[in-house]
């Protein structure tokens, strides 16, 4: 069964009431201006964009009603943002309730108003979104309504925080006879703490709705100065085209795509899997089109019958011994790519925020067809899945030596008292707080870097060349080579799931590295093993990135270095007259102890970067998607995510 735009109407009654009777109120807006991020999770950019997603939300639950077909969104040059349906169109007569008011205002203006409470309006529904739509009113400095309903076009205006400027009025013949609804907002910059959005984390956001409403077209448009494009998402194969997309750039363990659906009363659950020859899982899970980043119970039940599926065929081929031990989990799940989305009528999620599925009937109906339609695609596909199983064999016994390996460093530190590293240059100091690690690429810079550091509160790490790209490498492997048991040694906190934030030995771990395309590639490497092995270290704002300068050149006696090209043309143009050259500094060991020290290493002087969690994923994304050959589709994705880019400096 395919879960199709086109098909959602089972359980909608024949008529497809959606009324103002079909409005129910739960009851102001000052509790979401008072405490924003109980709503939206923050006022950053990842709050601010969580109001596009509560708009876009409501016009994707038309569509998978059954009534909506297309949605457009738009960036406005003027900083607002607009999103068109065609779906029904919010109810616009008076409530049975509050027959003073307008079902649509009542929807914008009460925090617990909406049709997707218990009323006949959705039988299916991204949770309860008359709370969103409200707190986009509420966090907006002002929204319009346009609503496209038995043939006319009514309107009304919100602002200062959601107060009604203008009622509901009729405005003149809907257009064409069209039907739908139509919100454009502006979020409050007295909330938020900046109200630009990034058109490719919107860009991400639609394509994923694309993805999962199969047959559903949504148009990005772009209108702001400088920003300008357009972009269409619809996809005929759903999320089989999902995981078609999120496997492009690897190297498939074989070209099917397993992909299954099974429903019962009230609920249904559509998979699509795949696996490549890499060794990180990525499953995404979604319930009514909202993604549980956290998982829940749809995930829990795929991930047990997954790993007994797998487990019975192995058995049953001979594949697993008498004697032995089953597969685990994650070794079954190592290189897989998975989509998991579920349709329930009453989902229950933790929080306004839906970052986890909490009901436990979807688990045991994920798992029952996970467990009889994946036997049965595995015993179908002899090819595949004896793949399956030999991946899962490797992975097994990668476990295994990872362990072994683990246990080794751990007991050889206990033996070495602090375990330290032969190459590092420590610091006296033994206070955290104080104390920065330096990791610079190559001997010659290292010497440098020791000339130039303060001895008591700067530690230096020399590392030779690229380090292991442990996106593209098991565990195991990682845990034997010398630079990452250099990391992980010079800073004492473990790793992975052993790894203690509260052990670091230093508060600052700055990748020092040329400013040229290997010391780029040195930094996203470094970067990827920070985000994937020691994650708290990156969350807690403790890895930067220097920033050593490109260029310098004399202005008189003094010299003056210039940290990029953009940097060196803004200074032909305030001196046009300036005569003298311009020295490349293409490596960190062409600059002397005292260039070294002025521009890099002396606090006050220095250009640091702090590394966030989202540039340290991004890294990631680079080495697991755009480290092979491609030249042309790095170029492209740089290109693509040039603002969040540029710390790599590609």
């Amino acid at each position: 069964m395919a879960l199709n735009v086109e098909d959602l109407t089972a359980g909608r009654d024949a008529a497809g009431s959606y009324d103002a009777g079909d409005i129910t109120v739960l009851e102001g807006l000052e509790p979401v201006r008072a405490r924003p991020g109980m709503y939206i999770g923050s006022t950053g950019p990842t709050g601010l964009h969580h109001l596009v997603w509560e708009v876009v939300d409501n016009s994707v639950d038309e569509a998978m009603a059954g009534f909506a077909t297309r949605i457009d969104v738009t960036l406005l040059a003027d900083g607002g943002c607009k999103v068109v349906d065609n779906g029904r169109g919010i109810p616009v007569g008076p409530h049975p309730q509050y027959p003073e008011r307008s079902a649509a205002e009542l929807v914008l203006t009460t925090l617990h108003a909406g049709g997707k409470f218990g009323g006949g309006g959705y039988k299916v529904s991204g949770g309860l979104h008359g709370v969103g739509v409200s707190v986009v009113n509420a966090l907006s400095s002002r929204l319009v309504l346009e609503v496209d309903r038995d043939g006319q076009h009514h309107v009304a205006e919100f602002a200062d925080g959601g107060e009604p400027k203008s009622p509901l009025a009729v405005t003149g013949p809907a257009p064409r006879g069209r039907t739908g609804t139509t919100v454009t907002f502006w979020p409050d910059a007295s909330i938020f703490e900046e109200t630009e959005f990034r058109a490719q984390t919107v860009l991400e956001r639609l394509q994923v709705m694309a993805f999962l409403n199969k047959g559903l077209e949504i148009r990005f448009r772009d209108e702001r100065p400088g920003h300008e494009q357009e972009v269409t998402f619809r996809y005929t194969g759903g999320i089989v085209d999902y995981v078609k997309h999120l496997n492009a750039a690897k190297e498939g363990l074989f070209a099917r795509v397993c992909s299954f659906t099974q429903a019962e009363e009230g609920q249904e659950v559509e998979i699509a899997l795949q696996w490549n020859t890499g060794f990180h899982e990525s499953i995404h899970s979604f319930a009514n089109g909202i993604s549980t980043i956290e998982g829940g119970m749809h995930e829990e039940g795929f991930k047990k019958a997954l790993t007994n599926a797998v487990n019975r065929y192995a058995r049953g081929k001979g594949s697993i011994k008498e004697k032995e031990d089953n597969f685990l989990g994650e070794d079954i799940r190592e290189g897989l790519t998975a989509i998991i989305s579920v349709r329930l009528r009453d989902p229950q999620f933790e929080g306004q925020t839906k970052g986890k599925l909490g009901n436990v009937s979807i688990r045991s109906l994920v798992e029952r067809a996970t467990n009889e339609k994946l036997a049965e695609w595995l015993e179908e596909h002899p090819t595949e899945a004896n793949k399956i199983v030999q991946k899962s064999t490797l992975a097994a016994r990668a476990r295994v030596a990872a362990r072994t390996a683990r246990d080794l460093t751990r007991r050889k530190s206990a033996l070495d008292g602090a375990g330290l590293p032969g190459k590092l240059v420590d610091c006296s100091s033994r206070d955290p707080r104080e104390s920065e690690l330096f990791i610079v690429e190559g001997n010659s810079a290292g010497g440098s870097a020791k000339d130039a550091r303060n001895p008591r509160t700067q530690a230096i790490l020399p590392i030779r060349g690229k380090i292991l790209n442990v996106e593209r490498a098991r565990i195991d492997k990682m845990l034997k080579n010398a630079e990452i048991q250099a990391l992980i040694s010079a800073i004492g906190a473990g790793l992975a799931d052993d790894f203690d934030v509260d052990k670091i030995r230093y508060h600052k771990v700055i990748i020092l590295a040329d400013a040229d395309v290997d010391g780029s590639h040195i930094r996203t490497l470094l970067l990827t093993f920070f985000f994937r092995e020691m994650k708290p270290l990156v969350e807690g704002g403790f890895v930067y990135v220097a920033q050593p300068p490109l260029f310098s050149t004399l202005v008189g006696k003094e010299k003056v270095y210039l940290k990029d090209d953009a940097a060196k043309t803004a200074f032909l143009e305030e001196h046009p007259n300036h005569k003298a050259e311009f020295q490349r500094l293409k490596g960190l060991g062409e600059m002397d102890f005292h260039e070294l020290r002025d521009t890099t290493m002396e606090p006050g002087k220095r250009s640091l970067l702090q590394i966030t969690v989202e540039q340290a994923a991004l890294a990631d994304q680079v080495c697991s998607v755009l480290m092979g050959d491609d030249v042309e589709q790095r170029r492209h994705f740089i290109q693509t995510n040039a603002k969040d880019v540029r710390f790599l400096d590609f």
